[in-house]
């Protein structure tokens, strides 16, 4: 019977590793997108107003002569305690948008600007604002370089007097060089109204008080506004004292 061919196996040859080609990073092709958002607002100091009875009133005559259409923000309740402009915590966001859903353009280009910054705070304050300066896009948006502002309000908890700043702001997609400088000079002309009416005082730097929420909600009893700062002495929307703090 013949025997099969018993020849020598041949041994498998490793495959060789795979060539991979080295790029350096700076022949290294790519796509690249990029965003830049520029936002910026402008405070002055805080001016005292005694024996004030009418805010809602008081803030918009300072800017007459300065804009036609003037909108009020007055402090938000214990309902919108939670509410803030930040688009990646949604329960917020919506918080946010249900408050001032019903506002123009400007009030929430203003607002959106300015609660971004920590510049208002409508657990106490009151703002009047307005187009200062510059164009609306077609949406009826401020452009990046119109400046958008007003006197904002608040009770002072020692005395009870009311104390008014002006704040001013502006930004959003694009940079121009002077708006900052247009903005100093609105800003001069504006302290300059507020502090020929009768009354005023300049006080210098005031420190804004910091909102504590408290677990008893003590409602005003002139215009039923429901605080959140347990701290308070003065209802943040009509300045009556209320007791029981």
């Amino acid at each position: 019977m013949p025997l099969p061919f018993m020849g020598s196996k041949k041994k498998q040859q490793p495959i060789p590793p795979q060539l991979r080609v080295a790029l350096p990073p700076d022949t290294l092709e790519s796509e690249e997108s990029s965003l830049r958002l520029h936002y910026a607002s402008m405070s002055s100091h805080g001016v005292r107003m005694p024996n004030v009875d009418n805010v809602p009133q008081l803030l918009p005559r300072f800017l007459e002569g300065f804009a036609t259409h003037v909108e009020l923000v007055e402090p938000l309740d214990e309902s919108f305690q939670n509410a803030a402009p930040q688009l990646l915590r949604p329960q917020v966001a919506l918080e946010w948008i249900n408050a001032h859903h019903g506002r123009s353009e400007v009030a929430r280009h203003a607002l959106f600007i300015l609660e971004s910054l920590d510049a208002i705070d409508l657990a106490y304050e009151t703002f009047a604002l307005a187009l200062l300066s510059g164009d609306l896009d077609m949406d009826g948006f401020p452009r990046f370089d119109a400046i958008v502002g007003g006197p904002i309000s608040f009770w002072d908890e020692a005395s009870g007097d009311l104390i008014v700043r002006i704040a001013l702001c502006w930004g959003g997609e694009g940079t121009k060089g002077d708006t900052q400088r247009i903005a100093q000079r609105l800003l001069a002309r504006l302290m300059a109204n507020m502090l020929a009416t009768q009354g005023a005082t300049e006080l210098g730097r005031v420190e804004r008080p910091v909102a504590v929420a408290g677990q008893q909600k003590i409602a005003c009893p002139h215009c039923g506004f429901r605080q959140i700062d347990r701290r308070s002495h003065y209802c943040p929307k009509c300045g009556l004292r209320i007791s029981g703090n």
